[in-house]
């Protein structure tokens, strides 16, 4: 479906001689109609579009693409009005992604409870810390935590995402519990490899420190450092929606509750509105109504209050 996606994106950007106009109207950054393009002339091996500062013209691949591309989508949409379920039942696959972290705690159930709405749907959910290009990939639905998403997809923010500093009762008995920001600097810190690996930044309310930190570990992935704290590894910032039940049941406890790492939302990523469909709309809305409440990460109330 994704080919027939870059068709589509083909089909508007030579209709209207310009990315930009496509862009408008499809409801989509002009960064991904470029990135549509370019992956159709990447998978036919042949450049379809001539660019200038003022115009795009067609070349003579292009021209035979364009024809074939009409009739290609215009087949589809015949195939999808014949096929079109009677009883209004979603039917077909999505593909969505996130990180290794949210499939184990949350995203994992969240489908099969979506599935037992739609059982004649089917999901395959990719679970990776990478930067997957959606088009290529081939991927409906992205799931990402971040605090400044990729300005070319389109971006729906399902919940923010809290962190919270955190270490097991036998290595605060050890090693002591920091009473401030400061003390971080004499303690083994688990960090992850990608960012954050020397240095913490800590607020409250106002005040803002950034704290070096001595990392003996790190990993690219939350739950290895989870695991890491668990077993006495030392401090880590972790996500409530992965502490929350090592803290409930005492296996972890809070460090400095009044300091939080700045915030981060989670947000639900696609390419395009135009060619968002029925089964991923579905997926989208049900994910923002059980992502709309706070229990199944930190309860507000459970979270330290700002001070002015």
């Amino acid at each position: 479906m994704d080919r027939l996606a870059a068709m589509q994106v083909f089909v508007e950007v030579a209709t209207a001689g310009s990315f930009s106009a496509a862009a408008d109207k499809l409801d989509m950054s002009r960064t991904m109609v470029t990135r549509y393009v370019g992956a159709l002339e990447q998978w036919l091996g042949s450049r379809l579009l001539q660019r200038t500062t003022r115009s795009v013209t067609l070349t003579d691949a292009g021209e035979h693409c364009l024809r074939r591309s009409q009739q290609m989508l215009a087949l589809m949409e015949d195939v999808e009005d014949e096929t079109k379920s009677s009883d209004g039942a979603l039917r077909g696959q999505l593909r969505i992604t996130c990180s290794m972290s949210f499939a184990y705690a949350q995203m994992a159930a969240a489908v099969v409870d979506f599935l037992q709405l739609h059982p004649q749907l089917k999901i395959d959910l990719n679970a990776s810390e990478g930067a997957l290009n959606l088009v290529e990939a081939r991927i409906d639905l992205a799931i990402r935590i971040s605090a400044e998403p990729d300005p070319a997809l389109i971006g729906r923010v399902l919940a923010p995402c809290t962190s919270v500093l955190v270490a097991s009762p036998g290595y605060l008995a050890n090693l002591g519990v920091p009473r401030s920001p400061a003390d971080l600097a004499g303690h083994r810190c688990l960090t992850y490899a990608n960012f954050g690996k020397s240095a913490w930044l800590l607020s409250r309310g106002a005040e803002q420190v950034e704290v070096k930190v001595s990392s003996h570990f790190s990993a690219n992935e939350a739950t290895a450092l989870l695991r890491a704290a668990l077993a006495g590894g030392g401090l880590a910032l972790q996500p409530t929606y992965l502490t929350k039940p090592h803290l409930a049941d005492g296996s972890l406890q809070r460090v400095l509750p009044d300091w939080t790492p700045p915030p981060l939302s989670i947000y639900a990523l696609y390419t395009s509105r135009r060619h968002l469909s029925p089964a991923v709309r579905a997926l989208l809305d049900f994910l923002v109504e059980r992502f709309a409440e706070t229990p199944w990460q930190l309860a507000a109330a459970a979270m330290p209050k700002r001070r002015s």
